[in-house]
């Protein structure tokens, strides 16, 4: 594994009471700071990657005048009225540009995306003409000076920033960075996450299950999660309820850039997690205020930072969401955007009780009038087919109480632009 370059302040003492998502959000992001090693890869490996440095063009895009429809090319000064007829001196197609200048009463014809001629500031469709014979043609209806031409640069000029350092490379960046002839791409070397599942009643998802066993999804959906990130993760898989097996997994993480882990952080007999970090690291904080997801822990290991994520799959991937992508987004050098939110009415009732925020999971309905969001029947945080059902949160703050159906609520879609 690579050395990750320093990534916290020392943490405080960690309070005891359950802190407020904002504040736990503001105090992850002050111990965050971005890695900072870049490497330059081929443009069609840099796919979601973080860009490490500022892309600027040298080239026009388009490199020439061109034109936006199929038609005929002239001089605007020639054609004063509708029925004025021109003579064709040549063609110019895309790829295949007219060279010589036209003179006066002459046009050209020009096809979508071809070079205009010398002599030529407008373009006239051909529907708005009519052919005499193939050297001979008539303006019905003119066009007036400049229409139908994209101009040089347009899209970007020489000298334009295409890119700025920390965005992440999607697919239609790739296609941006080839139009203006970029072969290579400095970026962000990749973040290295590793992470487990704790707890003695996880099996592999390839065998059978006995009595009080379940099946270790949290694992999985962590490794999708980092993988959609375009981040490297490092699964280090089911580790036993044990300070000393806890302690062992520690050690082999302490040399990634963060650690997740799910289950353990909670206050039971056989939950060791916080206790371990307390040994082998340094813990910020534990406990936040929300539902699900209350018992998160945040802190160091080594040169990681680390997430303890609850072990209900429901409270690890609303956490994950709230609080650890943002945090990794910005430790892989790119800059988290903020959430998308709207109000939508509940098309139910939404029983509250004030203390904590909450996150329903609900689906969005934007066929009724007015559009709705319709919570999902099941709400508890190992249900999570409700995650799967679901295409939002309804996010409710922590002072709220009971909300009738009807009233507008805060609605948090999944589908969200991760990467600003």
């Amino acid at each position: 594994m690579s050395e990750p370059s320093g990534q916290f302040i020392p943490p405080a003492a960690p309070p005891t009471a359950a802190m407020p998502l904002a504040e736990a959000r503001w105090r992850i992001d002050e111990r965050i700071t971005p890695i900072d090693a870049t490497e330059r890869v081929p443009l069609p490996q840099a796919l979601h990657r973080v860009l490490g440095r500022t892309v600027t063009s040298d080239v026009n895009v388009p490199s020439a005048h061109n034109s936006s429809m199929d038609g005929y090319g002239y001089a605007a000064d020639d054609v004063a009225q509708a029925g004025i007829r021109l003579r064709v001196a040549g063609q110019s197609l895309a790829g295949h540009p007219f060279t010589g200048r036209l003179g006066a009463g002459e046009c050209v014809r020009i096809m979508t995306g071809a070079v205009v001629p010398e002599g030529v500031d407008t373009v006239v469709m051909q529907e708005n003409t009519t052919e005499d014979d193939p050297w001979i043609v008539t303006i019905d209806k003119p066009a007036q000076a400049g229409d139908n031409i994209r101009p040089a640069g347009e899209d970007i000029a020489r000298g334009d920033d295409v890119l700025v350092a920390g965005h992440f490379l999607r697919p239609v960046d790739i296609a941006l960075l080839a139009s203006v002839g970029v072969a290579e791409v400095e970026v962000f070397r990749r973040l290295q996450v590793a992470f487990f599942s704790t707890g003695d009643e996880l099996r592999p998802i390839d065998g059978p299950l006995a009595p009080g066993e379940i099946y270790d999804s949290n694992r999985y959906g962590l490794a999708a999660q980092l993988e959609a990130l375009g981040i490297e993760g490092v699964d280090l898989g089911a580790i036993e309820d044990s300070p000393s097996a806890l302690a062992a997994a520690f050690d082999e993480a302490a040399g990634c850039d963060a650690l997740i882990t799910s289950g353990g952080v909670s206050v039971g007999t056989a939950d060791h997690v916080v206790d371990v970090l307390r040994d082998k690291g340094a813990i910020d904080f534990w406990r936040v205020a929300i539902k699900p997801g209350k018992p998160l822990a945040f802190g160091t290991v080594g040169n990681a930072c680390f997430f303890g994520l609850p072990g209900n799959p429901v409270s690890a991937a609303v956490t994950f969401i709230q609080l650890v992508r943002p945090a990794l987004v910005r430790l892989a050098g790119g800059r988290p955007a903020a959430p998308i939110r709207f109000t939508l009415e509940t098309a139910a009732d939404l029983s509250k009780r004030p203390g904590r925020e909450n996150f329903l999971r609900a689906r969005m309905d934007f066929e009724t009038d007015p559009p709705q969001v319709v919570p999902i029947d099941h709400q508890g945080s190992g249900v999570m087919r409700s995650m799967s059902r679901a295409d939002a949160f309804i996010v409710l703050p922590a002072e709220c109480g009971d909300v009738p159906a009807g009233a507008a609520v805060t609605v948090e879609p999944f589908a969200q632009t991760i990467w600003s």
